[in-house]
């Protein structure tokens, strides 16, 4: 604790009777049971799925609904009752159409608060009434106190409770108050949330997760490599903006960049119409489940795919030229291609290209834009700088995001630490100093937030490194030597498509490996865990290795890897009995599983468990608390 810190803590307690209470009081603290954590990686914007994994406490809900209600309540009870927790005012609706008569409507009411109300106290024993009542709806903070530490035994006050609920029905608030209720428990059963990155990416709602986390209590984000793009695309890297849109028109997203954001991209949709034909290999891609596009909207957005992918190829090759030290050399493709005969040279073997789009590419200057696109380009980074709603979402993103977290014996990171075969981190070059590891980290994002704090359109490192952590070797949110996209749109020979995974990938199923991560990282091999996302974990593999020392969490949120997991996802619970890793099968929709009470299956498995139930002593606040607690008791020696 400084100086600072010492004199606040005078000027606050300036009595020995107030430093004794609030010695009482954090002490006290410490000896409560840790609370939970729940960890997120890879919704890649999947709303609807992501938002009832957090509804539902990633089925922490339902399981201390049937803990508390075992016996007396039926499954199909238990169920019901963990729906209207789930989403209080869409089943309000439906369940107020049930009962006909108001007689009926009143007693479910009153069992209903009952219900709540002892569930809410089950919930919250592990906190101080402080951060309970800080979790109540204001306007129900006296209701819900009285109702919650009531003595119900007492005749004395058997009338005084009656009354509080019969008018909570006669002056119209039950809804509001059983949605308040519901809030409240869901907000106590997960007290902090670790998002590990890839908040964006194919699917259709990346803006309302923000909106989502924006109101949330208590998180932190680790910078996943979609989420990159996004803060690249508003700090000024129009390489960063190319591969962003290239993407969404791939996967038939450009809504989110229209209708979510408001960014106008009618001059590239014209420039696009101009110059590009259908390319079969450009169309977009569709889930079934999403309304068919008419053959003028697949045209539509198969021309701007062709547009911008080459802008995007055009970009490169002067970042790469101006940055020897990215060491991608090998990445500057158009002027490796034999434009009369269709070839390409790659690791001096001869291919030939197929789906070609290249009418805007000049042979003899490979990479310079037209003025058309370079307009083009400039116009769209203007209006991504001056969409307030991206710009709110990507301070935010920016203000609770970092490139790793330690927390609580746990390192969190969405890829991977480059390293070489046998383990050692490798290093990468900036400015005549060499980082690996934790200081590569480091450096990444001390110039991710350069950037993002002063926007320039400028060729400047910066704002170069925000690409290159996109798609550089060395990247740890990539992970791999290469990204392919030239050669899965043009060239056949599914060899040249392979993209080589850093050996950090096969090296963290190692506990040897893992400790020494640790250790870099200043944790004990003994107690902590890495937990990573950015990889599927894939039906057969474990997303548990080295010892239990060692946690991956991409299980498929996103539609199009749940082939290849097999799930719809993973979350991690931390609380005071150990770890549960938590399976949840895919997600239909949140209208069916309101409708049906069908809720996501989950699983779980224990990663880790303790002997003794851990304190809040024992966590990184814990370790904040104890030092005031020593300040404390040395003001209090002094009065």
């Amino acid at each position: 604790m400084n100086v600072t810190d010492l004199a606040l803590l005078k000027e606050e307690y300036t009595t020995k009777t107030a430093l004794a209470t609030e010695l009482i009081n954090l002490e006290a603290i410490l000896s409560l049971p840790k609370s939970t954590e729940a960890f997120i990686s890879d919704v890649h914007g999947e709303y609807d799925a992501f938002q009832h994994v957090l509804r539902n406490g990633s089925g922490n809900v339902k399981q201390k609904v049937a803990d508390l209600f075992s016996g007396k309540m039926t499954p199909q009870t238990i169920s019901s009752f963990s729906f209207l927790i789930y989403y209080p005012r869409e089943r309000l609706a439906a369940i107020k159409k049930h009962y006909a008569k108001p007689e009926d409507l009143h007693q479910w009411y009153l069992d209903t608060f009952q219900r709540l109300i002892a569930l809410l106290h089950f919930v919250s024993t592990k906190y101080t009434r402080s951060k309970v009542r800080k979790a109540l709806t204001p306007e129900f903070v006296y209701i819900t106190e009285e109702l919650l530490y009531g003595d119900f035994n007492s005749s004395d006050k058997a009338a005084y409770y009656q009354q509080i609920t019969e008018n909570i029905i006669a002056l119209a608030q039950a809804d509001e108050f059983i949605i308040a209720s519901c809030h409240t428990i869901q907000r106590l059963v997960v007290d902090h949330l670790h998002l590990v990155g890839d908040i964006y990416d194919r699917g259709p709602h990346p803006e309302m997760i923000m909106e989502r986390l924006m109101q949330h209590h208590s998180l932190d984000i680790q910078w996943g490599n979609h989420d990159i793009l996004w803060l690249g695309a508003v700090s000024g890297s129009k390489l960063c903006l190319a591969n962003l849109l290239r993407i969404c028109a791939r996967y038939n997203n450009l809504s989110i960049v229209e209708d979510a954001y408001g960014i106008n991209l009618r001059h590239l949709s014209l420039f696009a119409e101009a110059h590009y034909q259908d390319n079969a290999a450009f169309r977009p891609k569709q889930l079934h489940s999403e309304r068919p596009l008419s053959p003028a909207e697949e045209l539509q957005i198969t021309q701007i795919h062709q547009a911008i992918a080459i802008i995007q190829f055009k970009l490169e090759g002067p970042v790469i030229a101006r940055r020897p030290e990215f060491k991608m050399a090998h990445r500057q493709l158009l002027d490796k291609i034999d434009y009369q005969k269709m070839t390409i040279k790659l690791h001096d073997k001869t291919y030939p290209l197929e789906n070609t789009c290249f009418q805007t590419i000049d042979p003899a200057d490979p990479y310079k834009l037209l003025p058309e696109e370079q307009r083009v380009i400039d116009q769209l980074l203007a209006a991504f700088r001056h969409s307030d709603k991206l710009q709110r979402h990507m301070a935010f993103l920016m203000r609770k995001g970092s490139m790793y977290l330690t927390y609580n014996d746990n390192l969190l990171f969405h890829g991977c630490i480059p390293v070489t075969a046998n383990g050692d981190f490798q290093s990468f070059k900036l400015h005549g100093t060499e980082y690996a590891g934790k200081a590569l980290l480091d450096i990444f994002e001390q110039n991710l937030r350069a950037s993002f704090a002063h926007p320039s359109d400028e060729d400047d490192c910066a704002t170069d490194l925000l690409w290159y952590l996109w798609t550089g070797p060395l990247s740890p949110l990539f992970g791999k030597r290469d990204m392919t996209t030239f050669e899965r749109y043009f060239i056949s020979d599914p060899a040249t498509h392979t993209e080589e995974t850093n050996p950090y990938y096969k090296l963290r199923r190692e506990a040897w490996f893992v400790d020494s991560v640790l250790r870099e990282f200043g944790m004990s091999p003994a107690t902590g865990h890495v937990i990573n996302g950015h990889t599927p974990v894939k039906k057969g593999q474990t997303p548990v290795m080295a010892d239990h020392k060692m946690i991956v969490i991409d299980g498929g949120f996103s539609k199009p890897y749940q082939k290849t997991t097999g799930i719809g996802g993973y979350t991690l619970l931390y609380n005071s009995y150990g770890m549960q890793l938590v399976t949840h099968q895919p997600f239909t929709s949140k209208a069916e599983a309101i409708a049906n009470l069908t809720d996501i299956i989950s699983t779980k498995r224990i990663v880790d468990q303790v002997a003794q139930r851990k304190l809040v002593a024992e966590t990184d606040i814990g370790a904040e608390l104890k030092q005031q607690v020593a300040v404390l008791r040395q003001l209090l020696a002094e009065k």
